[in-house]
């Protein structure tokens, strides 16, 4: 495989990443079909609520850049293991908790929180803490802060829809069951490509590359939560 395409296929999946952005932020990542069920959802109904959480994981461009983020230096199984772990536990709390206690935060404000996280964990892999503090915060503990953070995105979510007590918390735990399927399928995929890379000399021009334009990603998804905050 040709050195340039090695050096510039991150930024061409990273620009198709940021081409799709205002396409879905202001929709909150849900889609026509989707929504039309959950507003007409009565009852237990563990398979779609499994199917749609797994798919907006897969399609979760925020979640999923973070994880990016998260999973680029990471270079032995266990290491994933706990932090995608320390992710999950934190989102699966505030997910459960955010619906059931009907806290309600504000869904544009949240995202842009999101793309803070996106912006934070790229800085941190280029080594920008290091360079200013002189070391880098907790990795672990922020990962399950910000795990708790998109938690809330995908609480936000479920909230808009008044989902009815009726099989609420069975509904709520396949979905968040959907998430984690959703969340280690695109991970499977994530890692394959990161470890292909770790295999070639253009690895060091690569992970610049790619956490320049994760924190660019995350900027702009900031920009663009902030516009839907102050405009809705």
């Amino acid at each position: 495989m040709s050195n340039t395409f090695l050096r510039y296929g991150s930024i061409y999946l990273i620009a198709l990443l940021t081409i799709w952005l205002p396409m879905e932020a202001f929709a909150h990542g849900v889609d026509e079909s989707t929504r039309a069920f959950l507003q007409q959802n009565t009852g237990v109904q563990i398979i779609p609520f499994l199917y749609i959480g797994a798919k907006h994981m897969v399609t979760g461009y925020d979640h999923l850049l973070f994880l990016v983020g998260v999973l680029f230096f990471l270079y032995r199984s266990r290491d994933v293991l706990l932090y995608v772990s320390m992710f999950t536990l934190g989102h699966s709390i505030t997910l459960l908790y955010g619906v059931i206690s009907d806290i309600q935060v504000n869904a544009y404000l949240i995202d842009a929180i999101i793309g803070f996280s996106v912006v934070y964990k790229g800085f941190d892999n280029l080594g920008g803490f290091k360079r200013l503090l002189g070391k880098s915060p907790n990795a672990k503990l922020a990962v399950l802060l910000f795990g708790l953070l998109h938690g809330f995105g995908l609480a936000t979510k479920l909230q808009e829809f008044q989902l009815p007590e009726d099989g609420l918390i069975p509904n709520l735990i396949a979905f968040n069951v959907g998430v984690e399927l959703g969340q280690f399928t695109a991970l499977a995929f994530i890692l394959l490509a990161i470890n292909f890379w770790r295999k070639h000399s253009s690895f060091t021009r690569f992970a610049t590359n790619t956490n320049g334009l994760l924190m660019s990603a995350g900027f702009m998804l900031i920009g663009l939560q902030l516009t839907g905050y102050f405009i809705s």
